[in-house]
């Protein structure tokens, strides 16, 4: 159960929601930057799969979290971009 964290019976990727808390954590704007959107994507890509828990975790981070719209923008383009590969 390490590795999943589950939400409203879901599992989640622990890691990445771990992640995502900390890149809103201590701001005053709790908004998940470009700069934190790019680590949130090289995490996803660590195990070079899109397995369907980390697209779950990836929608309720999209849905759950504040993001800058460049943010917003650019992560969606580009987990677009690597998914399709996958």
């Amino acid at each position: 159960m390490g590795y999943y964290k589950v939400i409203d019976g879901v599992k989640y990727d622990k890691e990445l929601l771990e992640a995502a808390d900390k890149a809103v954590e201590g701001q005053h704007d709790s908004m998940i930057s470009k700069a934190d959107a790019e680590t949130l994507l090289e995490q996803v890509k660590d195990g070079n799969s899109y397995t369907d828990i980390e697209k779950a975790t990836v929608a309720y981070i999209r849905e759950n979290y504040n993001w800058t719209e460049k943010a917003d923008e650019w992560f969606r383009t580009e987990i677009r971009k690597w998914a399709s590969t996958k």
